[in-house]
């Protein structure tokens, strides 16, 4: 049993205790009086709780919530979660310009994503987005510890070829998130948000070992914490019953305090000095410095001290999905569609009491001829006992027909719904996408994408990015030796979500078939499709295709040798051309000649033929024969010629009747 001497109380701890509690039941009050009730009633249409103040009309007997508000919230987390960390790396550090030596950075990053995977810091970030989604704010706590990690281990023993097998303790600083309900929340209404306003508390129920473990390892002051349950509002969710045991009330505030007040915690409780006269309204915000304080029950002051962290930031990171000008408290999809939603529910819960009264059978009576006490209450294989004719004494009958335009109404409403929550529908999506001609898909998608990417942006800028660096800073601060200080910048490398993803990758696929296997273009698509996947080896895919489009230099050089070698041939080629070409000329040029030959030859031959004829016609001739034989030839020789002319006039003709 421990044991330790517990630590007085002073008019200092009175005074700062007075100091945060009074500030932090003003900030509960206007908390309560302005959003609890809301947030009760967006709760159960989230989960699907009925309650009795949640009827839309007196008469309503149907409990029935319809989970359209249900589907719009998981719609609008799951995108943005897909679009964060739905591709492996959610973050990435600009290093500086001037810092030769890039590599620390990556070893940063990779780090980082290291302890954040062992934190479950994705899991949280789900939990603060639908917590966003459903109350309209988000918020997330960073804790940071000493945790000690236990991994199997082997040593060898001294003297001996063996060893022990067992495990080994390794300490480690650990900044760990935690979702916290809006109901535990307080911020100053007079800031919109965490750093502007005096400061923020988380208000919770803590289990009574939790605070007893803290004070012995030194974490709180030595004081005798009793468990307390008085305020049922605190509870993170709406409970019949309520688990009172072991509970203490606890308060951590984080922000500004008066300076005396911590000064004189420090100098062992000696009296508070006011620096401003008590009636002067800046008594108590004169001279103020960052704090933590943590009380018990509203009364017991566990902790006190200045705030640890070197960038003076409070740690605590807030997520509103749309923010209100001049409100701390942001808006969510619930609020956005809660009128769409009870109509839905009026209109189902309609629907089914008239199905009620239209489907149960009813029993008129004649009351003077039934048996007095008897129960005429219908039910299969009954026998009711009556005094007369069952026809005469009773009559079954039904009030009119359900009208079946009911649930159609209820369809266009969560139609609306959805309208005004910019979540999607695949249904409607596809109806609007085949009632206009192709374009259809592309128009229905464009307002969706862009909501989502508005929706991506306030995420990244309200929640990640502030996160990573606070944890980054922690980390920096707690364990240099693996995170050393440096000025580096968070970026977040997030993308669009499923359904714009899933488009872009239809228009990439289109893209392609378009391009021939050839196209330059071809590996710049092929990147771009791998790099918006979610394939798992996807960085080893892109680095692949990057190097498959760098150039080989053993290839480079082949490939000259080829092209020279073609180029060669080519010339050669063209060089046989080029000969073949000049023998073809003079081959041409003889044959011309020689037609031109010809023709003369034809055009000579008649004349060849007459003096043919006449040198026929005067050789031989008799010396005593004289004229009279020359004129005798000269007949035969001109009936031959006519006789040739006739048959090559016969010719002629039966060649051009051939022709014809």
């Amino acid at each position: 049993m421990a044991e330790f001497k517990e630590t007085p109380t002073t008019n200092s701890d009175l005074e700062l205790v007075s100091f945060v509690t009074s500030h932090c039941d003003r900030w509960r009050d206007h908390r309560y009086t302005n959003y609890e009730q809301k947030w009760d009633e967006y709760e159960r249409i989230y989960y699907g709780i009925w309650s009795d103040q949640d009827k839309t009309r007196e008469s309503e007997r149907s409990r029935i919530v319809a989970p359209a508000m249900r589907q719009a919230v998981e719609n609008k987390c799951a995108e943005i979660m897909e679009a964060t960390t739905g591709r492996g790396s959610y973050f990435d550090i600009d290093d500086d310009i001037a810092d030769q030596q890039k590599a620390d950075a990556e070893v940063l990053k990779r780090k980082l994503h290291e302890d954040l995977k062992k934190d479950k810091a994705i899991k949280v970030w789900k939990d603060v987005n639908k917590t966003a989604e459903i109350f309209g704010t988000g918020i997330a706590e960073l804790l940071v510890k000493e945790v000690t990690e236990y991994v199997p281990a082997t040593r060898p023993m001294p003297g001996q070829d063996v060893a022990a097998i067992g495990v080994e303790e390794k300490k480690r600083i650990s900044v760990q998130p935690k979702a916290i309900h809006p109901r535990n929340f307080l911020a100053d209404p007079n800031s919109e948000s965490i750093e502007g306003g005096l400061g923020v508390a988380i208000e919770e129920y803590v289990n009574l070992f939790k605070i007893v473990e803290g004070i012995e390892q030194g974490i709180y002051r030595k004081v005798n914490v009793q468990p307390e349950y008085v305020d049922t509002r605190l509870e993170p969710e709406q409970l019949s019953t309520s688990f009172k045991d072991d509970k203490v009330r606890v308060l951590r505030y984080y922000g500004l305090v008066p300076r005396e007040y911590l000064e004189q915690l420090e100098n062992d409780g000696a009296e508070v000095v006011d620096l401003f006269p008590e009636d002067s309204a800046a008594d108590k915000y004169s001279d103020l410095v960052e704090a933590i304080i943590v009380i018990a029950n509203g009364n017991q002051l566990l902790k006190a001290e200045r705030s640890p962290y070197m960038m003076k930031d409070r740690p605590i990171v807030v997520y509103r999905p749309e923010t209100v000008p001049g409100r701390f408290w942001g808006v969510g999809t619930v609020e956005k569609g809660y009128n769409m939603q009870k109509a839905i529910d009026a209109q189902l819960r309609s629907h089914l009491d008239s199905l009620a009264l239209t489907t149960a059978p009813m029993m008129a009576a004649d009351a003077t001829r039934l048996p007095r006490g008897a129960n005429y209450q219908v039910r299969p294989g009954k026998t009711l006992l009556v005094n007369g004719n069952p026809n005469e004494v009773l009559f079954p009958f039904k009030f009119g027909n359900t009208d079946p335009a009911n649930y159609q109404t209820a369809q266009e409403f969560e139609r609306m719904l959805l309208q005004a929550t910019g979540t999607l529908d695949s249904a409607a999506l596809t109806q609007s996408a085949s009632t206009r001609d192709g374009m259809g898909m592309s128009l229905a998608m464009s307002s969706i994408v862009k909501k989502n990417k508005q929706a991506l942006v306030n995420f990244q800028e309200d929640f990640l990015i502030p996160f990573i660096e606070k944890t980054a800073y922690r980390y920096m601060q707690f364990d240099p030796e693996n995170y050393p200080v440096q000025d580096f910048k968070f970026v977040v490398s997030s993308s669009l979500g499923m359904v714009a993803r899933e488009y872009e990758q239809q228009q990439f696929i289109g893209l392609l078939q378009t391009l021939g296997p050839q196209s330059p273009i071809v590996p710049l698509v092929l990147k771009g499709i791998i790099q918006s996947s979610s394939l798992e080896n996807r960085e080893e895919l892109a680095a692949a295709l990057e190097q498959m489009s760098q150039p080989d230099p053993q290839a480079q050089q082949m490939q000259m040798a080829q092209m020279q070698a073609q180029i060669a041939l080519i010339q050669s080629q063209a060089n046989a051309f080029q000969g073949q070409a000049v023998e073809s000329q003079a081959n041409a040029q003889e044959s011309q000649a020689k037609a031109q030959k010809a023709m003369v030859e034809a055009e000579l031959m008649p004349e060849k033929v007459k003096t043919d004829l006449v040198r026929n016609i005067s050789a031989n001739l008799p010396t005593d024969a004289g004229d009279k034989e020359f004129e005798k030839r000269a007949k035969i020789a001109e009936l031959i010629l006519k006789e040739r002319e006739i048959m090559s006039k016969e010719a002629m003709v039966t060649r051009q009747m051939r022709q014809q």
